[in-house]
């Protein structure tokens, strides 16, 4: 039986004999289209329903791509359900799916494009816990806001995970304030363009903490930086801290921070 099942498979030949059947391949010069996981086509057409506008269609195919542990479904539920996009904002279904990728993908390659959701993904349930989620049972706890954080910066290297790390360290939430160490988190987010950090950055180095010496045209410069990157009604708060800082700056501080700036614009071309 065993020499049977190994042997080659047989089919009749047009003269009615038997000939052993040869595998059969494509052409060299036909591309092999790899197989669609139906997990896959399940979150395409979920996120497909949902551009087009029909979201009960839409969230039942990412339900489905969800539940079978695809992560950027995951990702998109837990966004959609936390901005309450077209649905009614649900911060206890939000922060499930947000767990959900944390705790399976937690060890992703960091500069792949999915490690970029994970990365999200810790830094959400780091803003969850540093607030508490009273409908879900979790309990505000910011000491396990910044362990979300420092995982995110550390490992992923994530700048918005950088920029809310340092803002506790600066703060001294959820443990000792170390304005030396918020600055070097600050520092690394500014440089990848977090405008948010870049504005916490620069008032921090324009005053100078301990551990931190008074910088006040490189602060000044940051704050620059963040001022034109501010966008939004909610940034409002960049544009004004320009402006105060600004005011408070001496003539030569003020020209100091315009050289910076325009050799990092200079660098930044490059």
């Amino acid at each position: 039986m065993v020499g049977l099942l190994l042997s080659a498979p047989v089919a009749s030949a047009f003269d009615g004999s038997t000939q052993a059947q040869q595998p059969i391949t494509p052409p060299v010069d036909v591309p092999v289209v790899p197989a669609t996981r139906p997990v896959d086509e399940a979150f395409r057409a979920g996120a497909l329903a949902l551009r087009q506008g029909e979201t009960a269609k839409g969230l039942d195919a990412l339900g489905y791509a969800a539940a079978q542990g695809h992560p950027m479904a995951q990702w998109k539920l837990a966004k959609i359900y936390a901005d309450g996009d077209g649905v009614k904002r649900d911060d206890a279904k939000a922060f499930t799916y947000y767990s959900r990728i944390a705790n399976s993908h937690a060890d992703d390659y960091p500069g792949t494009a999915q490690s970029r959701f994970v990365a999200n993904a810790f830094v959400a349930l780091g803003s969850y816990y540093l607030v508490g989620i009273p409908s879900a049972g979790v309990k505000r706890n910011p000491t396990r806001a910044r362990d979300m954080y420092s995982y995110a910066a550390s490992y992923f290297g994530d700048a918005d995970a950088q920029y809310h790390l340092g803002k506790l360290y600066l703060e001294g939430v959820g443990g000792p304030k170390d304005a030396r160490n918020a600055g070097r988190w600050l520092t690394l987010a500014a440089q990848k363009g977090q405008f948010e950090a870049q504005a916490t950055l620069g008032e921090l180095l324009f005053r100078g903490e301990e551990g931190v010496p008074r910088q006040a045209a490189r602060g000044l410069m940051w704050l620059t930086l963040a001022r034109d990157a501010a966008a939004r009604p909610e940034d409002k708060w960049v544009v004004e801290l320009h402006e105060k800082v600004f005011a408070e700056a001496s003539p030569d501080e003020r020209a100091m921070a315009l050289a910076y700036l325009e050799n990092w614009l200079k660098t930044a071309r490059r």
